[in-house]
This record gives C-alpha cells, structure tokens and sequence, in this order.
C-alpha cells in the first residue's frame, strides 16, 4: 500500500505513479454519518437510477440523487487535497456509490476508463464510441480529456485484497490508451490498493485497474467522484458538472 506523506507531493505523486492512497480523511463519525443519509435514501426511494444485484448495488449520479450529503462529502481535508491536485477551477464530472454486498461474487478485469457522461450526442471530432444507458450518453473522448480527469473513491469500510480493493499497475497512465497485452502482464508490478475506513485513492482513469471477488464475507461500499479541469468543445457539457462550493 502507498500513502503520500506530504500533502505538497500529491499531485507530482499521482502523475508520476497514477494513484495515492490517503487514510483518515474522514472521521468514523462523518463516516458514519455519510452511510446513515445513504441507508434513509436506500428506504425510501424506487429511483430507476439506483442499480440492484445480488452482486451489487450502485446509485448513479450520486450527488444529484443525494444532493443534501455534498456537505458531507467535501470536508475541509477534501476540499484541501483537490486544492492541492487541481487547484481552484475543479468541479465534479460523475459520481457513483458502490455496495459490493459480502457475498459478492462480482469481479472486474483489468481495464482503462475510457469514457466520459455527457449532455447529449452530438458530431464532434475525436469523440466516438457513443452509448446510451437509462437516458444517459456516454462517449469516448481524445485522450488528452481523460489525462486531465482525477477520480477519488472514499472508501467507507475498510478494504483489503480479500473484499475486492482495487488491483493497480502503477505508471501504467502514461502510456495513452492501450491494449492490456502491451503492458507486458508477466513483468507488472501489481499492488493491491489496500484503504481503510474514511480514507481516500486517488487515481488516473488510464491507470489499468481490477477489482477481485468478495472471499471474507466483508462490505465494500465505496463514493467514487471524478472531477476535470477542462471544458467540453461545441455544446458538449458534462452530464453531473457540479462546481463544490
């Protein structure tokens, strides 16, 4: 497991190896807290952007369906990290909550974050590969797009190689968008993004990243929050832009 030291060497650190690892981000109580507006949310809604499994469940567009946790979410060692990564004109492109049950069977390959939630389909040059899912679009952009994304995932159980944290190849961002067999499998240098309760990864969308089944019988539940720098050209927008106050 990798933790940054020094809040100075964030950014360098994530462009240099595509992820970082911060614990005690959060207090158990703000946790906590967290997961109890979650649990009343969950009680009360039928909402068709919530996804349910036996493997998984998964509410899209987190903080529009849940706007009242934003609070929540961006204390003031959040706000400081993304002050420290982005600067003062990030905002917020996608989020998602996971719950990968305790008996999930649920695994992922490893993989690229290839494409982006936009506003609309629309022709514009370099950005292909479109889809659409419960009304939302979703396209592949020019690289230089997913250069500029920083994903966070704050992690509210503690997660370990035995309940599906991340498997990461470091450094694997810099080389654009590639095939997985260019990495050259047998030589990676796999580390499992072990995270505890209330802290923080940071990683590049273009790191290659897996995640394994469930086998301790222990919740995952995860906030993954993407956030940009940079416009959308033409009448293309973010579909979630959402700037933190």
């Amino acid at each position: 497991m990798m933790i940054v030291p020094d809040e100075r060497n964030y950014s360098s650190y994530v462009e240099e190896k595509g992820f970082a690892i911060i614990n005690a981000v959060f207090t158990l109580e703000e946790v906590n807290a967290i997961i109890d507006e979650i649990n009343q949310l969950v009680a009360t809604s039928n909402n068709n952007s919530f996804r349910r499994t036996k493997d998984l469940f998964a509410i899209r567009q987190f903080l529009k369906e849940v706007p009242s946790i934003e609070a929540k979410i961006f204390n003031e060692n959040l706000k400081r990290i993304l002050y420290t990564l982005l600067g003062d004109t990030y905002f917020v492109i996608k989020s998602i909550y996971f719950d990968k049950p305790e008996t999930s069977n649920w695994f992922v390959a490893y993989h690229q974050d290839l494409t982006i939630s936009v506003n609309k389909k629309e022709d514009v040059k370099g950005f292909s590969n479109w889809t659409v899912k419960q009304n939302q679009f979703s396209v592949q952009p020019p690289v230089n797009y997913l250069e500029q994304i920083t994903t966070l995932r704050i992690h509210l159980d503690d997660t370990t190689e035995e309940n599906g944290a991340l498997k990461i190849i470091p450094k694997s961002h810099k080389k654009g968008i590639i095939r997985l067999e260019e990495l050259n499998l047998n030589e990676r240098n796999e580390i499992s993004c072990n995270v505890a309760k209330g802290g923080v990864m940071i990683m590049k969308p273009l790191l290659f990243h897996a995640s394994n089944r469930t086998t301790n019988a222990s919740r995952r539940r995860v906030i993954h929050i993407e956030f940009s720098t940079m416009e959308l050209p033409n009448s293309l927008s973010w579909a979630e832009k959402n700037s933190i106050n």
